[in-house]
């Protein structure tokens, strides 16, 4: 089981206690829930189903109060056109009884920690600056990286370990199940 050499508070903001610990058998009905609950369309939710049957989830992470999940983070490998190999955030997500509570930046936190011990040296996601900025993830075409979906500034890297992210790699794929949602 994952655990992060970092403390994370369980006590979220006046929260029951919530931990953060790696899926397990049983799980997936939970994480199905809480991803489909929080975003537009199932889409999401069916591609985590699709990553785990895959055998491509490198990292997936439940956060659970009591015996809920109330939040989930995954992370599938993504390849340069160099061949340099790294891993994608997505999706991350928290049943909406539990957000803005710290739980999501805990998940994401405790997922590239994760993901750094499994000796990945660089991650990227396609989402929010404003937001994933602060967990150090910068414009990638600064790198010289671009995606597949033509993300633009939304498209972000962030090295996990000094000097780990590839310069000038091109275009970054993403599993093959992104395409299939």
């Amino acid at each position: 089981m994952f655990q992060s050499r970092r403390r994370w508070n369980p006590q979220v903001q006046g929260m029951a206690m919530v931990t953060i610990r790696t899926e397990r058998d049983g799980d997936a009905e939970g994480v199905r829930v809480v991803v489909a609950a929080a975003f537009p369309s199932d889409a999401e939710a069916r591609l985590v189903d699709a990553l785990r049957r895959g055998g491509r989830l490198v990292v997936s992470l439940v956060a659970v109060d009591g015996d809920r999940i109330v939040g989930y983070v995954a992370f599938s490998p993504v390849r340069t056109a160099t061949g340099a190999t790294g891993v994608g955030l997505a999706p991350v997500a928290v049943a909406a009884s539990h957000r803005r509570r710290g739980i999501g930046a805990a998940l994401i936190e405790a997922g590239l920690e994760a993901c750094r011990e499994a000796g990945y040296e660089w991650a990227v996601v396609l989402g929010d600056p404003a937001y994933y900025g602060r967990f150090g993830f910068a414009a990638a075409t600064a790198s010289g990286l671009r995606d597949e979906y033509g993300g633009g500034a939304a498209f972000q890297v962030m090295a996990l370990v000094q000097g780990g992210v590839p310069v000038d790699g091109g275009l970054v794929r993403y599993a093959p199940e992104f395409g299939e949602v």
